[in-house]
């Protein structure tokens, strides 16, 4: 069995380093991490990931690790590089996979109390309840209902967007800026709406239009 210190959290003034032990199982290496995370999981909320330092993880495996500390644990990756002997931050960029990219598919209701965080697009097989959040780097796509919260390119990306069945949101952000509702009365489609940025404001419209 592993030890309890497989898997070691190392802090420093600029953010964390995660030390794994190689180890020639990945699933065990994936649930090492969670039950650590899962014991301090209020402390290490908003902590600022460096790296994870293992010799025995592919690329696919630690991008893996890094989406379970973004995405479930509320945890930011910063990475760093060198440059002449220096070592330099680099922040994620804004992500830019719109039109095709990394995605994350949710199957059902997302309740009052449920915050969905992902650096990606996202994709909810259901609705959305008044209470809940999604929060995308990318698009936002509902095949239900959106009555929660829902903010699209939440990492600066304008050209992102958010489609649903129902639109009826308590807030609808697209990266810094927060959803309008068309001048005048407006009557509200009977089908899919499309939120999107036009002249540096949000505005939503039917998705579907007659032809």
């Amino acid at each position: 069995m592993p030890q309890d210190n497989a898997v070691e959290f190392k802090g420093t003034k600029k953010g964390i380093y995660v030390q794994i032990k190689p180890l020639n199982d990945f699933e065990t290496i994936k649930q090492l991490l969670i039950e650590k995370l899962d014991k301090t999981k209020s402390f290490f909320s908003g902590a600022k990931i460096l790296d994870i330092q293992c010799e025995s993880l592919t690329a696919e495996e630690k991008e893996e690790l890094e989406n379970i500390m973004t995405n479930d644990y509320q945890m930011q990756l910063q990475r760093e590089i060198i440059q002449d002997n220096t070592s330099v931050e680099v922040e994620d960029e804004v992500f830019q996979g719109i039109n095709e990219g990394k995605t994350k598919f949710v199957q059902g209701t997302v309740r009052s109390g449920q915050k969905i965080d992902y650096n990606g697009n996202v994709v909810i097989l259901g609705d959305v309840n008044p209470g809940a959040e999604i929060i995308a780097y990318g698009n936002i796509i509902i095949m239900g209902s959106l009555r929660g919260i829902a903010h699209a390119g939440s990492n600066g990306n304008t050209k992102a967007c958010v489609a649903a069945y129902y639109l009826d949101p308590t807030q609808l952000r697209i990266a810094d800026k927060i959803a309008r509702s068309p001048d005048g009365e407006y009557e509200k489609p009977k089908g899919p709406e499309l939120a999107k940025i036009k002249d540096n404001v949000v505005y939503i419209e039917p998705y579907l239009t007659k032809r």
